[in-house]
């Protein structure tokens, strides 16, 4: 029986990196995908391996139209199917308003919302049924700071359109994940007294692992959640 495959955007480090290597448990060839770091991508595609399934490597910055379209060509001419997308590629450029520049802001709007918005339109084109899976956070939904004011309206967005997704696409599912706090190692850098701060705002009392939001994703692929479309779901540890 052919493999299916998984295309998972800016999976070459952090949450993206993870959810890859649970796909590949799962039996799937998988597609990973980086703008800027080859080498961990590369890192990726030999822990993969160990799992008897095939995977590609492709560069392409998601917010350029052309470079999503040679992306989805590639798959088709290596692997002729796409079954389920996984939109995790995102950037932040923190920064208090007074010093937060339109080109930041923009930059951040058209990768994290425009940029799925890209891969959703040429992916489904090439998919029969399947699956989308945007991973959005929770600052799109009640997290709100200052500084990543930007990022907070794009993850919101991207909330948005994946509620319409479900509509215009009916015969694929389409769902979101909100991580909240997750160890990843931009986080685990943070000033240590704010995120014993933040601990404390979660019920469960600690940061997630990549590992947890990478399980619900591959839950959402799956024929288990068949009857799940247009759900918003909370990764978070239950806020207090």
């Amino acid at each position: 029986m052919k493999n299916k495959c998984v295309l998972i955007t800016g999976s070459s480090r952090g949450i993206g990196a993870d959810i890859a290597i649970s796909f590949a448990k799962e039996g799937y060839n998988v597609v990973i995908n980086y703008n800027q770091s080859y080498e961990k991508a590369l890192l990726i595609k030999n822990e993969i391996s160990k799992y008897n399934v095939d995977s590609l490597i492709i560069k392409a910055d998601i917010s350029k139209e052309n470079e999503v379209k040679t992306l989805i060509d590639k798959i088709v001419d290596k692997f002729g199917n796409l079954d389920v997308v996984v939109n995790n590629a995102a950037i932040a450029r923190d920064n208090y308003l007074e010093y937060k520049s339109v080109d930041e802001f923009r930059d951040v709007i058209n990768v994290n919302l425009v940029g799925t918005f890209i891969v959703s339109k040429y992916a489904s084109k090439i998919m029969n049924n399947g699956s989308i899976i945007n991973i959005s956070s929770t600052n799109g939904i009640d997290t709100l700071n200052e500084y990543s004011m930007d990022y907070d309206a794009s993850k919101s967005g991207v909330i948005s359109l994946t509620k319409n997704l479900a509509k215009a696409l009916p015969n694929i599912r389409v769902n979101c994940v909100c991580p909240g706090w997750i160890n990843t190692d931009d986080v685990l850098n943070m000033n240590p007294d704010i995120i014993e701060e933040e601990k404390k705002k979660i019920i469960m009392n600690r940061f997630g692992n990549s590992e947890e939001v990478a399980n619900v994703v591959c839950f959402l692929a799956s024929d288990k959640a068949s009857y799940i479309n247009g759900s918003i779901i909370r990764v978070d540890g239950g806020v207090k």
